[in-house]
This record gives structure tokens, sequence and C-alpha cells, in this order.
């Protein structure tokens, strides 16, 4: 059986679906999936073991420019790509109306969430098979779930399994004792305070312990920066690829990490992380898998799912939601990575 899957931003919700292909290879012998990206993000299907092929889709870059010659070239390409084969079945897990519309040049048979179900209720018309899944879940279940009724399986009641074999990405021979810090993300309202970061890698210090981290961009490379300006064991790399990303990850003996994509990949990995949440939900969309912590904010208004903080009250910080999560109660979380208590 061969599967199209649409699945093409953003990197958490790329991360999510991996579980969903490892349950659907396990019970339909054979099946393969090819996947539908958005361009930046191509590298993650391709360490499951049940993608075939990944076809990148520019749609963020496009829609800046949806009139130029190069936009509509790349168009035509990718219009010819997803039209290669003929499809058991076109399986749109996004669940907006530009992916249903991806859907609509492909050959095989279209499927998604109904009415109900889809982020944007209208897609749902582009189907042509449809099922329900509660939205108030779990990303990474509703995707087993969208997989297990389209495919027509029970989803296993199994821990889930992100299929990437970590191995690809440890270096040989490494002594490195290190931890990550994941400061980054795209809202202002989710960035822990950066006076807390630098309380956090003084108490990695004391410890002996080095901090790595980088940045996706100007601001956060800057913020890095000033990390290590303010301590001698936080070494800041150059901006890195998400390949070299999970390269410093699988290293690492524990992360900690604010909510943004590469959490979710460290957790993919399954590498021990401490994920800090203020206007964001964890039981929604925190990382999932093995040896994963999560410290939500205990804050009147949180979780606020605002991109802006509105709180008018006095906050010793900013946003006023992790003035509840300070730097030793995530030590103390941390330590039980660093220095697990031995068995009996």
């Amino acid at each position: 059986m061969r599967v199209l899957l649409i699945k093409t931003s953003s990197m958490g919700d790329v991360i999510h679906t991996l579980p969903a292909l490892t349950d659907a290879q396990q019970v339909i012998p054979g099946i393969t999936f090819d996947w539908v990206v958005e361009e930046g993000f191509v590298e993650i299907p391709r360490w499951h073991p049940a993608v075939d092929s990944v076809i990148p889709i520019a749609w963020r870059r496009w829609r800046k420019q949806l009139f130029a010659q190069t936009t509509r070239r790349q168009w035509v390409e990718f219009y010819h790509r997803v039209r290669e084969k003929n499809y058991d079945l076109i399986m749109d897990a996004q669940g907006l109306v530009k992916s249903a519309l991806f859907s609509l040049v492909t050959k095989g048979r279209r499927a998604g969430l109904d009415w109900y179900s889809a982020r944007e209720s209208i897609a749902s018309l582009f189907y042509q098979k449809k099922c329900t899944v509660n939205f108030s879940q779990h990303a990474v279940v509703r995707m087993r779930q969208l997989f297990s009724a389209l495919l027509g399986y029970r989803m296993p009641d199994v821990m889930p399994d992100y299929g990437i074999d970590r191995n690809q990405f440890r270096v040989q021979d490494n002594k490195e004792r290190y931890i990550v810090f994941l400061h980054g993300t795209t809202w202002a309202t989710k960035l822990w305070p950066e006076n807390y970061w630098i309380a956090l890698a003084k108490l990695a210090a004391a410890q002996g312990l080095q901090v790595k981290i980088t940045g996706g961009n100007d601001d956060e490379v800057a913020r890095a920066k000033r990390l290590a300006a303010a301590c001698a064991n936080v070494h800041v790399l150059p901006k890195l690829s998400i390949v070299e990303v999970a390269h410093m990850l699988a290293g690492a003996i524990a992360a900690v990490s604010v909510d943004t994509g590469f959490g979710h990949l460290a957790a993919a990995l399954a590498v021990p992380t401490v994920s800090l949440y203020g206007p964001t939900n964890p039981e929604f969309t925190g990382a999932m898998g093995k040896n994963q912590v999560h410290l939500a904010a205990a804050f009147p208004c949180a979780p606020c799912l605002q991109r802006q903080c509105t709180y008018r009250g006095e906050s010793p910080v900013f946003p006023a939601c992790f003035s509840t999560i300070m730097p030793e109660q995530v030590w103390e979380r941390l330590k039980l990575y660093l220095y697990p208590t031995p068995c009996g």
C-alpha cells in the first residue's frame, strides 16, 4: 500500500506525526509513504523507515511572491511531482484549506478529518473519506488516531515510537558531558527569562557541567552570546541545520527547552528533557516521549495561548507567568537525569 501524506508544517507538527507512521508500518505489512512537507523540514521525514520519498513544497516562500515567475515554475514542478504516482490513499493530516487544496492536484482517493475535527472545517469538503478525531487531546494522539481510522486498524496501546534511530546522530567516542539549552521560539510569550537561563547555567557550572547553545536567527544568536558572556561554561555554536541540532542533542546528557520544535526533536530522540510552558498547555502540545518532564506555569492566566502577554500586574520578569518556574526548580528536576539514583 502506498500513501501520500500531506503534513507540511510546523516543525513540531511534523515530528508529532512520526509515531503514527510507526504504528501503520507495524500493523500494515509493506505500507510506504511519500510525504509532502515544507522545504525547511525535509530532513525529518527521511529519518523514518516507512517514508520512501519526500516531496518538498515551499508554500511559506511562495505566498510572499505568488505571481513571481520563479514561484510559478516551482509550483509546476511540484504539480508534476505529486502526480507521478497513483496512490492508494491521499492523507491530509494538516486539516487546513491550503493542505486540502494541495491534495486536489494528486492522483488517488483523498482522506482527512471531518467537519467537526479539522482545524479549518471547510477543508473537510475536499475529502472523499473522512473521520472524527477528538481535537481536545495531545497532538501525537490525534495523529495516531487519524492514521488508525483512515487506514483501518486499531491504534496500538503503547507509548509513541518516533521510529528514529538515534545512533545515526551519535559521535563515536564522545566523552563530553554537556546539557543543551533550547531557548529559541517564535512566540515572545514562550521565552523563559534570560536571567533565569543565566542562573541555571551557573548552577550547572557549579557541578562542572558544560552547556551548549545555538540560535536559529540573529536575535537568538545574540541571546546565546549574552548567556555565554555571563557564564564561562556556556558554549555558543553557530547557526545549525536541523540535522546538526539532532547531532548536538544526541550527544547530550540532558536538555532544557521552552515550547519549541527542537524540544519535540529532543523528545523524538529520547533525550532527557525538562520543558518549560508558560502560555501553552503541555497536555495538548507538550514534548511527548521517554524521559520528558513538563513544568507548566502556575499563574492565574496561564495557559493563555496568546502570542502577546496582556497581564498588567507587577512581575519581576516577562512574561509574568514564568515567574512561577524558577531556575532552582528546573535544576532540581534536571538533576534526576544528571545524577540518577541506582535501583535498589
